[in-house]
Parts: structure tokens; C-alpha cells; sequence
């Protein structure tokens, strides 16, 4: 038969009781004086505030002050908290949480998954990951891999921003950061998504790759881009530069818009003097509009035009 610890309870040499009871489920259970551990083996089971964990073992440290400190959980400890139609679950190598601080570390090969009803709508790999209960904002470390519902994403860290009842707020991708979603992908040092408003920023060394409806790829380099889901457009600022087909244009502001049936990239505004080189021709202008499909290009504002290596022997001749 399991033994059963309600800490609440059980404390009689001066540990501090939680505002909610601390539930332990164990086969055997034992408290080690010279280690200032409780240690839990069979079928651990663990409940406070809604979270539940359970692993083969575990032990609980003890604060000098005989106060709980951190219970440890090894051997892929499985932790779940559930709010209304939400559920929060997390696996990983070893499990610890802060029965001070309310705060859940989980260590090699961690995965987090929130569930709403019956249909996953985020999923974190990483090599560590810490989620504090009390702010309710997750820190994932190492090799960071997530998946959103159709947006897949990848960066050397990552803080995700959930509300009380586990809805996500906003993610925040550092590092080696990039976002995949269905052909077109971006690249850049720090990415700041927003769910409710499905707008997205990226700076440091940005890279966008789009494609047109006729499966032809527009890559889009600048300082920093913002992406509209909803209006399925672009913003690049700063040494912005793009490369369609046998076009090549730079300038200082961009803006990209879609096509009105196909909402595939098609148009291309230039503000701010810019340039755009087709074949042997530079044009330089104040406002440049790209087309994509149908190809084409106008200029505007102090328009120079450069032509290379113009053959002028064959024109006198021709004279």
C-alpha cells in the first residue's frame, strides 16, 4: 500500500505550511537526517496547486531552517497541471521544482505540451526548460525546437509568456532563431511573436524567403522586419535588400504586399532613394514599385538611370 505524506500535517519540527497542501504518494518514503532529505522511491506521486508529477523516485530537500526546498524528480518524471480546458504537460530526464519559489525546472530532453480540449496547440523540445508558476512565463535553454500550431521555429533560447489559465501571450525567440511557416521562412537574431494579433518582428541580420503564386522565391534581407499574418504583409528597414528572379533592388524602407486573389507576395515598395538592377541597367529613384507577377517596375522622384557597357563604336558607326 502507498504511503501517504500531507506536509500541512506532518511538519511538527518547525516547516512552514503552504497555502495549499502538499500532497506526497510513494511506496516507501524515508527522511535522512545527515542529507536533509525525504526520500521517495515507488511510484511517486506528487500534487500541489494543481500540478501533479509522478516518477519511479525522488527526494525533497530541507532547508537549516527545517523548511521544504526542492523536490527532485528522476528516471523521466511525467508532470501535468490542468486549468479549465487547458492541460500543461511536461516530460523530462529530471524534474525539480521549488516548493519555495513555485518554480518547475525541467533538465535533458524536455518537452512541454499545452493541450486545449483534444488538439495540442504549442509544443516545446529543448535541453532544459523553467517555468515559473507565479508569473507564468516559461524559459526554454538549448536547442529550442517549437511547434505552433502551423508556424514551426527553432533558436538557441526561448521565452514563452502564457495568462493565468495557460492562454499564450507572446513568444520571444533569441539566438539563431528561425520560423517556418508552410514554404516561406525568416531568420534573424531575435524574434517577438504575437498570437492575438498574429504580428510578428525580427531583428539582427533578417532573412525572409517567400514565394509567389507561381512558385517563384522572393528573399528579402534587412535590419529588422515586421510580418502581418492577417494582411499577409511585410516591413523590412535598414540595408534592406531583395532578390527576385533576375531583379536585385536595395534601399533604405520596404514594404511587401500580396497578391488580392492568390495573398502571395507581388508587391514591392521602395521609399527612401533606392535602386533596382535588371540585366545591365541601374535605376535610381526616391520610390520604386516592384510587381512580381506580371514582372514590371516604375520609378519615381529624381529618377537616374545608368545603362553598362553601352557598344558607343557601333552606334556612330550606325550613323
Amino acid at each position: 500500500m502507498k504511503k501517504i505524506l500531507i506536509i500541512a500535517l506532518l511538519i511538527l519540527s518547525g516547516i512552514a505550511v503552504f497555502a495549499s497542501d502538499l500532497v506526497i504518494e510513494s511506496k516507501s518514503q524515508t527522511f535522512v537526517q545527515d542529507e536533509k532529505k525525504i526520500k521517495l522511491d515507488g511510484g511517486v506521486n506528487v500534487k500541489l496547486d494543481g500540478l501533479t508529477v509522478t516518477s519511479p523516485r525522488a527526494d525533497i530537500s530541507i532547508r537549516r531552517n527545517n523548511k521544504l526546498d526542492t523536490a527532485t524528480f528522476y528516471d523521466k518524471p511525467y508532470a501535468v497541471e490542468v486549468n479549465e480546458n487547458k492541460k500543461r504537460e511536461v516530460k523530462a530526464n529530471i524534474l525539480q521544482i521549488s516548493l519555495i519559489n513555485k518554480v518547475v525546472r525541467a533538465e535533458g530532453d524536455t518537452q512541454t505540451v499545452v493541450t486545449e480540449g483534444n488538439t495540442p496547440i504549442i509544443v516545446i523540445n529543448a535541453d532544459s526548460q523553467e517555468y515559473d508558476t507565479k508569473s507564468n512565463i516559461m524559459v526554454a535553454s538549448g536547442a529550442v525546437a517549437i511547434k505552433y500550431k502551423e508556424i514551426e521555429a527553432v533558436s538557441d533560447k526561448a521565452v514563452v509568456e502564457t495568462d493565468s489559465k495557460g492562454g499564450l501571450q507572446k513568444i520571444d525567440l533569441i539566438g539563431n532563431a528561425m520560423i517556418r511557416q508552410a514554404q516561406n521562412t525568416s531568420e534573424g537574431h531575435h524574434f517577438v511573436y504575437n498570437p492575438k494579433t498574429e504580428e510578428m518582428s525580427v531583428s539582427g541580420n533578417t532573412k525572409t524567403t517567400a514565394y509567389t503564386d507561381d512558385g517563384k522565391k522572393l528573399t528579402i534581407y534587412s535590419d529588422y522586419q515586421q510580418f502581418n499574418k492577417l494582411q499577409n504583409s511585410y516591413i523590412g528597414n535598414g540595408h534592406v535588400k531583395i532578390w527576385f528572379d533576375d531583379y536585385y533592388a536595395q534601399g533604405p524602407k520596404v514594404s511587401v504586399f500580396p497578391d488580392s486573389k492568390t495573398q502571395k507576395p507581388n508587391e514591392v515598395y521602395f521609399v527612401g532613394r533606392s535602386k533596382i538592377i535588371q540585366s545591365d541597367k541601374d535605376i535610381i529613384a526616391d520610390k520604386i514599385k516592384m510587381t512580381l507577377n506580371p514582372k514590371d517596375f516604375q520609378a519615381e522622384g529624381n529618377v537616374r538611370t545608368v545603362i553598362h557597357n553601352i557598344d558607343t563604336k557601333d552606334v556612330g558607326e550606325s550613323l
